[in-house]
């Protein structure tokens, strides 16, 4: 029998929900069929932690005395955009520290004040007969500026390539660092426990779905960035490549260092390490079937980070298990594997979330709309005026 999101909230009132995490799901299947696991389980929860670039945060700083129109505005030596209002502005996570270069950046600066540390705030501006004046400078915390929440235009890739390296010579990549001569591949993604392979034509993911992000409680906001549903897809409905993207808000005054880390790639730059999980209520047999799905079910392509076009050479398809094994084979050779998100981080945090939930502190939400099935995908072609 089909259940409503509304009766598993009810449930999670009650005090009689029952929650399993997309790991142990696996196993109740096999043990119990399909069919009773449908009727058993109400919600599975997934969750993914690792680096995703698109990722920033708004902040308003409230109005000095005089006021100011901040046109340029550094945090922590960090440029952050500030063409909205007076006072507000975003921060980019791998926007980088104009005099420390690599070593510190926007991931730095929301980790930070996540912790509660102080923060050094400059801006100058033109000066307005309203805003008069023209430079401040001064600190700030996470508890003396007025809103700070994280805004991520893209995060919670459905899936994504491994990356490797053909060439003569040492790479430094956001795949991290590939050796050459296919001296090892690196991948990023949780695999089973990976929300949008557990729902992946979006039936419960959607916006509006709320989430836990970064220790807090937040939504789905849109879809993401390069989102792309039509990325091909096999027959249990997991994406080869990238998939589907989410745009996700949370407030950063509520979020933990627990489940956020500012990290540097040597060679790349700033990027943040982000905790996200998702639960998925279990409506009918239909979601079980999806929600069954094993790293070894789940492929991916081997990609030659080497040669930068925007179509790399391939090598293959791969699944999760073979990379988590330590090792896969490309032209024969036997190559060793290494992931840059974790896995066991994930679990921990798909366990917190269910935890979450059986103790009424997490309620389910309806999507006000899903995401996009035939969204276009598209790449930036170089024109000349005349050709556009």
């Amino acid at each position: 029998m089909a259940k409503t999101i509304e009766e598993i909230n009810k449930k999670i009132k009650d005090g009689n929900v029952v929650v399993l995490d997309a790991e142990e799901i696996i196993d109740y299947i096999e043990e119990n069929g399909a069919k009773k696991a449908a009727k058993d389980v109400d919600i599975v929860t997934t969750a993914t932690f690792g680096p995703m670039c698109s990722s920033g945060a708004f902040l308003n700083f409230g109005h000095s005395d005089p006021p100011i129109k901040m046109n340029k505005v550094w945090l922590n030596d960090v440029p952050a955009y500030s063409g909205l209002a007076a006072v507000d502005v975003y921060l980019g996570a791998t926007e980088l520290s104009e005099s420390e270069g690599m070593n510190y950046g926007g991931a730095h600066v929301i980790e930070d004040l996540i912790q509660g540390k102080t923060i050094k705030l400059r801006a100058t501006a033109h000066g307005t007969d309203c805003y008069p004046r023209k430079d401040i400078e001064t600190y700030i915390n996470k508890e003396t500026i007025n809103q700070a929440y994280l805004f991520n235009p893209r995060n919670v890739y459905q899936n994504y390539a491994v990356a490797t390296n053909s060439s003569n010579k040492t790479i430094y990549t956001y795949m991290g660092k590939l050796l050459p001569r296919f001296g090892n591949a690196t991948y990023s993604s949780a695999g089973q426990l990976n929300p949008l392979l557990n729902d992946p034509y979006y039936r419960t993911i959607g916006i509006g779905t709320k989430i836990f992000i970064g220790g807090a409680q937040g939504y789905i906001a849109w879809h993401g960035t390069q989102h792309n549903p039509n990325q091909h897809r096999i027959a249990n409905g997991t994406t080869i490549g990238p998939g589907a993207t989410l745009a996700v808000i949370g407030n950063i005054k509520e979020m933990s260092n627990n489940f956020i880390k500012a990290a540097i790639f040597p060679g790349y730059g700033v990027t943040m390490f982000m905790g996200i999980g998702i639960p998925i209520p279990v409506l009918d047999k239909e979601m079980i079937d999806f929600l069954k799905i094993k790293d070894e079910d789940i492929f991916t392509i081997i990609e030659d980070y080497s040669v930068q076009r925007r179509n790399k050479p391939t090598y293959g398809k791969v699944n999760y298990k073979q990379l988590r094994s330590g090792n896969i084979a490309i032209n024969g050779k036997k190559v060793q594997t290494g992931s840059i998100s974790s896995y066991a981080k994930a679990k921990s945090i798909a366990q917190y979330l269910a935890n979450l939930i059986k103790e009424k502190k997490f309620f389910l939400t309806e999507p006000v709309s899903q995401l996009p099935q035939d969204e276009k995908f598209g790449n930036l072609e170089i024109l000349s005026q005349e050709e556009i």
